[in-house]
This record gives C-alpha cells, sequence and structure tokens, in this order.
C-alpha cells in the first residue's frame, strides 16, 4: 500500500486566514501509511478512553460521545493544514478502512499511542502542525470530561480521575 502524501504546513502565527492566503504549503512531510493510520485513528481512540467509565471516573452519557465527535470536526477550523487533513481523512473512512477502535481502549496502549504520534511528529510534521494536533487531539478529551461536568446545573468541576487522565494524556502529547 502507498502512504499517502500529505502536505502540512501551519501558517505563520498572527497571520489572518485567509482560503486562497497561499498556493503551496510551507512545509512538506510524508508519512507512511502506518504513521498516518497511527496520526487518524488517535482521535478516535481517545474519545473512547474518554468516555469509558474507570476507577473514580463518572458514567458518561451520548452526550460526551456527542462533544468528542464535535471536538473532532472542530479540527476543520484549525489554522493546521495537518489537522484539517487528519479530520478529511476521518470522515472519509466510510468503509470501515483502519485500524478498528475497541470499545475498551487500554489508556496504557492510547498513552503509548499517543507517545508514538508525538515522535512521528517530532521527526516528520512542521513544529506548528505538530503542536496544533496535540493540542487538538488534548481538546478532543478535555470536551468528552467536560461533558461529564456539564450535565449538572451548575457545571460540575471534572471529577478527579479526570485531570488525572488529562493530565497524563497531555503528559504522553508532549504538552506537559
Amino acid at each position: 500500500m502507498l502512504a499517502p502524501e500529505v502536505p502540512m504546513s501551519h501558517s505563520v502565527a498572527g497571520e489572518p486566514s485567509s482560503a486562497g492566503r497561499r498556493a503551496a504549503p510551507l512545509t512538506t512531510a510524508v508519512y507512511s501509511a502506518a504513521e498516518w493510520d497511527l496520526l487518524t485513528s488517535l482521535p478516535g481512540r481517545v474519545i473512547v478512553a474518554a468516555a469509558a467509565p474507570g476507577t473514580g471516573r463518572p458514567r458518561r452519557t451520548v452526550a460526551a460521545g456527542l462533544a468528542g465527535l464535535d471536538a473532532v470536526a472542530a479540527g476543520r477550523a484549525f489554522d493546521s493544514d495537518l489537522v484539517r487533513a487528519v479530520v478529511v481523512a476521518i470522515y472519509a473512512r466510510h468503509d470501515g478502512a483502519g485500524e478498528p477502535v475497541d470499545r475498551f481502549t487500554d489508556v496504557v496502549d492510547l498513552l503509548a499511542a499517543c507517545r508514538a504520534a508525538t515522535r512521528v511528529l517530532r521527526r516528520r510534521a512542521d513544529p506548528a502542525d505538530s503542536a496544533a494536533y496535540r493540542q487538538w487531539v488534548q481538546s478532543v478529551a478535555a470536551r468528552v470530561c467536560g461533558a461529564a461536568a456539564t450535565t449538572g446545573a451548575p457545571p460540575l468541576p471534572p471529577a478527579p480521575a479526570d485531570r488525572r487522565f488529562l493530565d497524563r494524556l497531555g503528559v504522553a502529547l508532549g504538552l506537559r
């Protein structure tokens, strides 16, 4: 299988967003099929892990899963070619291609996948695209965990176990 050639770049900080601002990306990186599958499957794995109840973590509702899907879709508006390309690839997977997302994603395996993705991004991606992708993946988990905190009136603070999960995820993504 040939690896998809995906151009990646990120605009200069502070540059106004414009659909036709440049004809070619500033930085190009080509990911292997395995690397691309890792990058495109990670957001879904994060949703599953963040939505799964665990020790000290609350039961999640459908709203939590929907919040995660909404956070993935929000990647379409990111000022990062990498994040937008990953979202396009996720939505293009209508045939069930790619790694199946296990309902009981092990957090240890998820954190290992996050560290692997961080290594791939460090080697292959523009630093701004790398940071945007890692922050986006973290925001997906935060939206799922936060959905449980907003179901009450008034909104509840995240459970301590959710804060620990998000902290561990942030470390694995190289954000902390």
